[in-house]
């Protein structure tokens, strides 16, 4: 190794003279442009578990084969498993073949596999991160990468503060941040960060330690799919939607995200943490924020963040929480024609298990575009398929000039934004019914991603990863959202505290108490 460096095991560091990229929100005027990073590295702790092999690795290989990484980039995997750099490549060379979604090239593979390293060792293990920081350092040096470098946390939440204090200890998440000479570490948090409002703050404080709060990315992939983006797109680009987008016309919000699936592998997590912490927290609120903030002035990280915060902390509960403020847990059931088991059933699920795989609440907005309209979530597994969508229901038309039998088969108006799958958007309205006579019936009018666009979608996973590269935090919350977030769920994990959730059937939409919830305001659950 070269006898100047900018930082060692030990600490020692020197400044190495890197351009640094601008601002790409404000130099890149162009949008259409490829963005491409600059040279970096990529470090993931968990390379071998599920997110890394489904996800990371895949989205890894996608952006070398659309050309949306450096020449100079290297990928470096930490994980417990005695491996060489021969058998972790295998295994990324498995895993990105089977779940890239861009064409398969062996002459990609094989330049990005020329980058990949491996370095085995536990969190808790000095030696090991010691070598890790030095095996970074050469490859830096050996790849020209310049000290740039990414740091993703593809492990278990109560990891997080051992390997960020590894990090700081070894020197590997100090940077340089100058606008002339210098480089970038940036970190990347998956969810759930923390399990209540006073851990979320705990985490944040030891985060904020080690990083400085810019360069700290909280993942929520949600916020990568191309529909919830398209969200922002379909208020704020149309003179359409915007003028009805408020109280005044809307008479309900329903955002349900529906899985099919029960617990599978994750049971340890899962029973620890429930449905409400699991989805609710961060994605369904985030998907009730960009429903209900108001317009930001550019399209930038601080515009959109301040609106969305203005959204979190102005949600309010229900005065009335046993009615309003539902959880279930799934029992044996019947799903696509198969026998399904019930949660306690489940593998490594104790008996006495009161963990919710269910809820529903109604929660409102106090802001004036949205005062009074209820916002009611849902979110569970093992219901009859698969779904995420936010549903905005208009208020009956204030005069109707035809007679009740003409109008009888005649709904609300709905604005329906499908997140996954058939991702599009549906727009449900009153029209005639062909023939001599006057009957008013509901019908829909659809887009579709896949019928509209020739252009292909980018996984969640590749678009977030490409913007942590370059440095757009966009769509990735900052800790005020998150810790608003924990505002609103602790609350009603304390009124939860101790009872036992409804049940409802595998393959039912959820427990009877849910829609008695809805009936109770004169309303009911789309059916999707």
């Amino acid at each position: 190794m070269a006898a100047d460096t900018r930082g060692s095991a030990s600490g020692a560091k020197a400044k190495l003279p890197q351009q640094r990229p601008g601002n790409p929100l404000r130099d890149n005027a162009d949008r259409r442009l490829p963005r491409v990073p600059p040279p970096c590295a990529l470090v993931v702790f968990g390379i071998t578990g599920d997110l890394a092999q489904k996800k990371l690795l895949p989205a890894v290989y996608d952006l070398a084969n659309r050309g949306l990484l450096p020449t100079s980039f290297v990928l470096l995997g930490f994980a417990r498993r005695d491996w060489g750099d021969g058998e972790f490549i295998e295994l990324a060379h498995k895993a990105a073949k089977e779940h890239a979604r861009t064409p398969w090239r062996e002459d990609v593979w094989k330049r990005l596999a020329s980058s990949c390293k491996f370095v085995p060792g536990a969190f808790d293990d000095d030696a090991a991160f010691d070598t890790l920081a030095e095996t970074l350092l050469d490859l830096e040096e050996s790849h020209g990468v310049s000290g740039n470098a990414a740091f993703y946390l593809s492990i278990p939440p109560d990891s997080f503060p051992v390997v960020l204090k590894q990090m700081q200890r070894t020197g590997m998440a100090d940077n340089i941040d100058d606008s002339i000479t210098g480089y970038w570490r940036r970190v990347v948090v998956e969810k759930p960060f923390g399990h209540d409002l006073a851990s979320s703050r705990e985490l944040n404080e030891l985060v904020d330690s080690v990083f400085t709060a810019q360069d700290v990315f909280r993942i929520d992939h949600y916020l990568g799919k191309e529909t919830v983006q398209n969200l922002l797109a379909l208020r704020f680009a149309n003179t359409l939607f915007e003028p009805v987008w408020n109280s005044h016309h809307v008479d309900s919000v329903q955002i349900t995200m529906a899985e099919d699936v029960g617990i599978g592998s994750r049971a340890d997590f899962y029973d620890a943490t429930g449905t409400a912490r699991d989805v609710v927290q961060n994605h369904i609120l985030q998907l009730l924020a960009l429903t209900a903030m108001e317009e930001p002035v550019e399209y930038t990280p601080d515009a959109i963040r301040i609106e969305k915060l203005k959204v979190l902390r102005a949600i309010s509960l229900p005065e009335d929480l046993p009615r309003y403020a539902i959880r279930g847990q799934y029992t044996q059931g019947w799903l696509a024609g198969q026998r399904v088991p019930g949660y306690v059933q489940e593998e490594k699920v104790p008996d006495d298990s009161t963990t919710e795989t269910y809820v529903a609440l109604r929660l409102g907005v106090q802001t004036r575009r949205w005062a009074g309209v209820p916002f009611y979530l849902r979110a569970g597994k093992r219901l009859p398929r698969r779904v995420t969508e936010i549903a905005l229901t208009f208020r009956p038309a204030p005069h109707v000039p035809f007679t009740a039998s003409d109008t009888e088969s005649l709904g609300q108006n709905q604005l329906v934004v499908r997140v996954q799958p058939d991702e599009g958007v549906t727009l449900k309205f009153g029209s005639k019914v062909p023939g001599t006579v006057m009957e008013v019936r509901d019908v829909a009018m659809d887009f579709l991603y896949g019928t509209a666009f020739t252009e292909a979608s980018p996984e969640a996973y590749e678009r977030l990863l490409l913007d942590v590269l370059i440095g757009d935090a966009t769509l990735f919350p900052r800790h005020e959202e998150v810790e608003a977030s924990w505002a609103v769920i602790d609350p009603l994990e304390e009124f939860w505290a101790g009872q036992e959730p409804a049940h409802y059937r595998g393959g039912e939409w959820g427990p009877t108490e849910a829609d008695e919830m809805l009936a109770s305001d004169g309303r009911a659950w789309r059916r999707p």
